[in-house]
């Protein structure tokens, strides 16, 4: 049986003419703005589009002119490849975007050209959500149903991974190597920061704000609760009410109270990209230091990092043999 992989994430302009269409396509997803009317959707995708695009132009400017998601994505699925390999698992493994090039539509071109039987579905977020799993999915589904040669085959689908042990101890053990960096590593305020979504969501059944809790929760049990931690949200869109508490209010907060050594967490991220890069790297670090906090450390995200991989790895395998 061949077996194919497709690996996806939201995606990202690699150059300043990129982002306008970029965020045009990433607003029109209806999972992100909820309205009926196609039309009506995707003309306030294009309004979002052409009041944003500008100010986004300048934060992808600050990082090098553009996102290196699909860069990393794409090293990802080879590092994964070679894995499965070394474990004796042969498979295509494919890199599709939610919001960006290569699409899925053109990542299923992929798929059904190598002809594979088999066919599985990992979302690089690891906590579940309808406006990034969820939109992916759905999206996967309506493709493959309208393709014939893929109708037929063998489809699992990882819909979330949150508390997967090996990508729990990759993350433990970037956070470690971090702490050491400090003078006394136990006394490190520990800041997790998650991407935001709207709370009407959780509202209605979306697992993501507690599974990504029980992700930090068994991340401080495996670091062995030595340090004093919390959680807090990023990348707050529009009007409506997000998850928070925000991440730069918390930095003012913890500032308030005196702390001087603060570590972030990127704790939803999988892939450096303009969320770690600009916000947490530039805006936070700014926020943290304007707050009076003395040393302010980030987390890198976990990229190609092998015990990542390998945890990719056994949930491919598990989606397999289960």
């Amino acid at each position: 049986m061949k077996t194919g992989v497709i690996v996806f994430n939201l995606g990202g302009p690699e150059s300043l003419d990129e982002v306008k269409p970029f965020l045009y396509a990433l607003f029109s997803d209806p999972e992100l703005i909820r309205i009926k009317s196609p039309f009506l959707r995707h003309a306030v995708a294009y309004s979002i589009a052409a009041v944003r695009h500008r100010q986004s132009c300048s934060y992808y400017r600050k990082i090098g002119g553009g996102s290196p998601l699909r860069r990393i994505t794409e090293q990802q699925a080879q590092a994964l490849s070679d894995e499965l390999r070394w474990a004796g698992m042969q498979a295509d493994v494919f890199v599709g975007m939610c919001s960006w090039h290569p699409f899925l539509s053109e990542t299923l071109d992929e798929v059904e050209l190598r002809g594979v039987d088999r066919l599985i579905v990992l979302p690089l977020f690891p906590q579940y959500s309808v406006t990034t799993t969820g939109s992916g999915f759905r999206t996967l589904e309506r493709l493959i149903q309208q393709r014939p040669a893929l109708a037929r085959i063998d489809v699992h689908w990882i819909s979330s991974w949150q508390n997967q042990s090996t990508y729990i101890g990759a993350f433990t053990e970037l956070i470690r190597r971090e702490l050491e960096e400090f003078p006394d590593p136990d006394s490190v305020q520990i800041l997790f920061s998650a991407h935001s979504v709207p709370e009407r969501y959780v509202r209605e059944g979306d697992p993501y704000l507690e599974q990504t809790r029980e992700t930090v929760e068994l991340i401080a049990d495996r670091l062995g609760r030595n340090n004093p931690y919390r959680l807090s949200f990023q990348s707050k869109i529009g009007p409506v009410d997000w998850l928070g508490p925000p991440t730069s209010d918390v930095l003012v907060e913890l500032g308030r109270q005196g702390v001087n050594e603060t570590l972030v967490v990127p704790v939803s991220f999988v892939s450096e990209h303009i969320e770690t890069l600009y916000e947490l790297d530039i805006l936070y670090r700014k926020v943290a230091t304007d707050a009076g906090i003395e040393t302010f450390r980030r987390v890198p995200a976990l990229n190609c990092d092998p015990t990542f991989i390998q945890s990719l790895r056994e949930l491919v395998e598990a989606a397999v043999n289960g």
